[in-house]
């Protein structure tokens, strides 16, 4: 089987971003490595029927595999360190201690929230892509999403942080 020619430009452009997403999904980089190169994969096995821009179907794999891997409870190797947030270009966020604060706080929300965010902020895809990558409808990311604010506004060690800050 050959491989479509723009399978391969595909991968060269997009992995890097993807593979950010993959670790924002799963916060584990090595996990992150094999979510995206099993996305890709499967990918390529569909590639001849994917239309226009693949991005959405590649989110959709990336987003239910993390998802049946998830299921299964299985949790492979375990850090004995916290793992640093995966950037490939320059962080404009602020200092390692936000960053570690913001990383941590998103760690504590359920999958599926973390899920809308991920792709909602980070990626900067509109609610109906994000519906559409989830199989659910756009006021489902809308809730999700505002359920998953709502979470890190009320969030102790948030709470905390920020009222120490303004002292």
């Amino acid at each position: 089987m050959r491989e479509p020619p723009e399978y391969a430009t595909y991968v060269r452009a997009r992995s890097p971003r993807l593979l950010h997403i993959a670790y924002l999904l799963c916060r584990d980089r090595a996990l992150a490595e094999d979510l995206l190169q099993t996305a890709l994969a499967k990918a390529w096995t569909a590639w001849r029927r994917i239309e226009n821009d693949p991005d959405p179907y590649v989110y959709r794999i990336m987003v239910n595999t993390h998802s049946s891997w998830t299921r299964r409870r299985w949790r492979g190797e375990i850090p004995v360190a916290e793992p640093l947030p995966f950037t490939q270009s320059p962080d404009t966020t602020g200092d390692a201690d936000d960053r570690a604060f913001l990383w941590a706080a998103l760690g504590r929300l359920p999958r599926g929230q973390r899920t809308v965010l991920v792709l909602r902020f980070f990626e900067d895809l509109t609610e109906a892509q994000v519906a559409g990558i989830l199989g659910c409808s756009a006021g489902t990311v809308k809730s999700q999403a505002s359920k998953a604010l709502a979470k890190l506004r009320i969030d102790p060690e948030i709470v905390e942080t920020v009222a120490n800050r303004s002292l």
